[in-house]
């Protein structure tokens, strides 16, 4: 698909291109965003800056990515950070080991690794189709360029036709340089360089970043949030909120929904534990949602609301509470 028109995200899947990229998502994203989120999305668009995303855990900050890219019928590509990432894994991975080793099972004499600046001779490519998502299937250790492979952002720069949404999952978990690492790489001019080929790779379409962070090394550097737009997401702890998101989870996945007055009693009681303030871990929405479903589905009979309000103790606590301590305060009976 040709990134020819201004790109828009209104939190609709109607609107996904009949042309969507074979790289976009393939499922429908049931999301529910504020007026407030989808102009911050839509800002981060139209300026092609990075969106760093926090807020409580489950409210949704992994999924936007994916939401985005469904609807648009753009690429997702996703990278997820550890303690041990490096900025230039997102970028690309040379595997010199499996190069000595094809040099001593095919018993040819690899070319030295060009100088940085300098690029492999092109005939070397003649017998390998070079492709971004799959290993090549006859290396050549005479050419560098079988042994390099992209990350999120590397396959995002290369691509031709159109934009890429990247998703730079928990990149607080990462060392704390990462962040002013990335710097280099979004924003002008918008390419790295592959110094065992001497490649130089320029994005011929900038690509949309999200960026999640659950703060657990404290604060981003400076440097690093001045580049970004920022988006804080609340819980969605409102009744209507809840409702919403379980109308659209239910309109996405084609599954009879719950009859209204056991969704209605799972929410109120489901709020009722989250807005106490006593848990050390909260859940998510997504846990939620498997409740509900457990509450429907699991026995031959859905879950009597009444029952479910007059219990003082949650049935299934396994799919809410994952902590001893929170487990000992609401799926015990005192």
């Amino acid at each position: 698909m040709a990134a020819s028109k201004r790109l828009t995200f209104t939190v609709n899947i109607t609107r996904r291109p009949k042309n969507a990229h074979k790289d976009s998502p393939q499922k429908p994203e049931p999301y529910v965003g504020s007026p407030e989120l989808k102009k911050a999305v839509n800002l981060a668009i139209y300026l092609r800056r990075p969106l760093l995303l926090e807020g409580d855990a489950g409210c949704g900050k992994t999924r936007l990515a994916s939401a985005v890219a469904y609807e648009l019928g753009l690429p997702l590509y996703r990278w997820d950070v550890r303690s041990t990432t490096k900025a230039e894994d997102g970028l690309y991975e040379y595997d010199a080991i499996l190069r000595l080793h094809d040099v001593h099972t095919q018993k040819v004499a690899p070319e030295p690794t060009v100088a940085h600046g300098q690029a492999e001779p092109e005939d070397l490519d003649q017998e390998y189709l070079d492709q971004e998502d799959s290993e090549p299937v006859n290396r050549n250790p005479a050419n560098a360029k079988h042994y390099r492979q992209f990350g999120a952002l590397g396959k995002a720069f290369r691509l031709k036709d159109c934009p890429a949404v990247v998703l730079i999952d928990e990149i607080d978990k990462a060392d704390l340089d990462f962040p002013n690492d990335l710097l280099t790489v979004l924003d002008e001019p918008w390419e790295f360089k592959i110094k065992e080929t001497g490649e130089t790779i320029t994005a011929t379409h900038k690509p949309i970043v999200i960026i999640t962070s659950n703060k657990e090394k404290g604060n981003l550097p400076a440097p690093f949030l001045r580049r970004c737009l920022y988006h804080y997401l609340d819980f969605p702890n409102d009744p209507k909120q809840l409702q919403e998101i379980v109308d659209k989870h239910y309109q996405v996945c084609e599954e009879a929904p719950p009859p209204a007055d056991l969704v209605d009693t799972a929410i109120a009681r489901f709020l009722a534990v989250w807005n106490e303030g006593g848990l050390f871990k909260t859940p998510g929405t997504s846990e939620f949602l498997d409740w509900l479903k457990a509450l429907h589905t699991f026995e031959s009979k859905p879950y009597n609301p009444k029952q479910l309000e007059k219990n003082k103790l949650l049935p299934y606590p396994e799919l809410l509470f994952k902590l001893q301590q929170d487990w000992k305060k609401y799926a015990k009976a005192s």
